[in-house]
């Protein structure tokens, strides 16, 4: 089940240091290579609400063995393309695919697990992300340096095909088939009859007096149109269009959006299995806080990758398996940390996030000071490797404890559709942080060289997770008010 997601996530990070072979091997542009990973970005971040919702109704197994199959698919077909165009077009797809199949693991670990098993098993899915993020660079690097240029960035998307065919084998194999699967899992208030009044996940009488929608209306396809286009106006500015045109873009997707939220309110008032996403999920304290936290964090630490990335190959002249290896504590203090996590989060959730998130700061900190240590004699880029375990250590505290802890009151019917709404919360937060942050390094390294660059963009992350801190300690407290209830 976890294959096809680090495949996915890897995709994200391992394509960083394969664009100079990329921009070689096919003569691409400067545009095309921003589309190489924006195409993958928007795909998936348009994908995910409305295949969590799909996988909801019409069962998650199957969903997820489209995305999988879709993913190898395309994964192959961008190792085999001879145009930026081709290659492109092979992105987008694989984006789409991760976004089919992300939600479906969400939903099925919510469907499959309760309790504290549910928690070891967020606790590997956060091991899953972790190591795909931080050990992408190091292994793209490794491929890229130890092969032909030509084939080196090709064999960073054909890894995926092996990957993938495990993976569908494993799932023929051994992933449960519920009885219910195919059947169609049944949304809030699928129980309630037309007519009769049904309640809202606190409890609250909702009054639903229309009939529940059949077919494809199931699924919502207004809301689908309506969300996927705000998505996409939303993250466009910060991933292509950074000039007063993006920000036209931002504002008409904030209005799409009202829209939306307007529609799914209206469906939701005649059935409640009517809408794409219920609207009454954010009334739901735990998941609301906690996605905000993991939402937050993902503004800021991601862009760490990238930056770090170019200080070591441009501001240190390294080479690219270099520039990997600095990530490599990171991803080894997420797999020792997570699994431990996760087992811990049923009775120290909110404190461990708190812990995590504090963590975080203190991760960027120390990462500045030895940056700042590379302008004297006692600087390394291998005290900067150990600064980055840190933030391993912050991964594993937070994002195996946060993911838990939102889902921990979701409805399992809900499941896939929570998934996708969090996880896109978290892609247009990415793709924010990322646009700020290394905005701002490369405005300094013009000014004042790619040392100041770093240190100035370690400093701006820090202060970014002081809201995740806040946020934390808040869903902390919110969570104590309730156990006292």
């Amino acid at each position: 089940m976890f294959l096809p997601l680090f495949a996915s996530l890897l995709s994200i990070s391992i394509v960083n240091v394969a664009l100079p072979a990329i921009e070689e091997s096919l003569e691409a542009s400067s545009a095309d290579l921003q589309w190489v990973l924006s195409g993958y970005a928007l795909a998936f971040g348009m994908a995910l609400v409305p295949a969590g919702r799909a996988g909801d109704i019409w069962g998650r197994r199957n969903l997820f063995l489209i995305g999988v199959v879709v993913f190898g698919l395309a994964s192959l077909g961008a190792a085999l393309a001879m145009s930026p165009l081709v290659l492109n077009t092979a992105r987008v797809f694989m984006g789409f695919a991760a976004g089919i199949l992300t939600p479906q693991v969400i939903g099925m670990i919510q469907q499959l697990f309760s309790g504290p098993a549910r928690g070891r098993a967020y606790g590997m899915m956060g091991t899953v992300i972790g190591v795909a993020v931080a050990a992408g660079p190091a292994l793209g690097g490794l491929i890229i340096d130890t092969t032909a240029a030509d084939l080196g960035w090709r064999m960073t998307f054909l890894i995926n095909v092996p990957v993938t065919v495990v993976a569908l084998i494993g799932i023929l194999l051994w992933l449960p088939k519920p009885q219910d699967d195919d059947a169609a899992a049944s949304s809030v208030g699928a129980d309630t009859d037309a007519g009769r009044e049904s309640t809202s996940p606190d409890g609250a009488s909702t009054g639903n007096t229309g009939t529940e929608p059949q077919g494809l209306q199931r699924l919502d396809p207004l809301g689908v149109v309506l969300l996927s286009l705000a998505v996409l106006l939303l993250m466009l500015p910060f991933i292509q269009f950074r000039s007063l045109v993006g920000g036209l873009f931002a504002v008409a997707g904030l209005l799409v959006l009202g829209i939306w939220a307007v529609w799914e309110r209206r469906l939701g008032r005649r059935h409640e299995s009517a809408p794409m996403v219920n609207l009454k999920l954010f009334a739901l304290p735990s998941y609301t806080l906690n996605s905000m936290v993991l939402g937050l964090y993902f503004a800021g630490m991601p862009a760490i990758w990238a930056v770090v990335a170019v200080y070591v190959q441009q501001g240190q002249g390294r080479g690219a398996l270099i520039a990997g290896l600095v990530t490599l504590p990171s991803a080894v203090m997420v797999m020792l940390l997570s699994s431990r996590v996760g087992k811990a989060v049923e009775s120290k959730g909110p404190r461990i996030l708190v812990a995590g998130t504090i963590t975080a700061v203190a991760a960027m900190l120390l990462l500045s000071g030895t940056a700042a240590l590379m302008a004297t004699p006692y600087g390394s880029i291998w005290l900067m490797a150990a600064a980055l375990g840190v933030v391993g250590i912050s991964q594993a505290l937070i994002i195996p404890s946060a993911q838990t802890l939102s889902m921990h009151d979701v409805p399992e019917q809900m499941a896939g559709a929570a998934g996708g709404v969090a996880q896109t919360v978290q892609r247009v937060f990415t793709a924010i942080g990322i646009a700020v942050v290394t905005g701002i390094y490369f405005s300094v390294t013009a000014d004042q060289g790619h040392q100041s660059g770093i240190v100035i963009a370690t400093l701006v992350i820090a202060a970014l997770m002081l809201s995740s801190v806040a946020a934390a300690i808040f869903a902390a407290k919110r969570a104590a008010i309730s156990a006292a209830e």
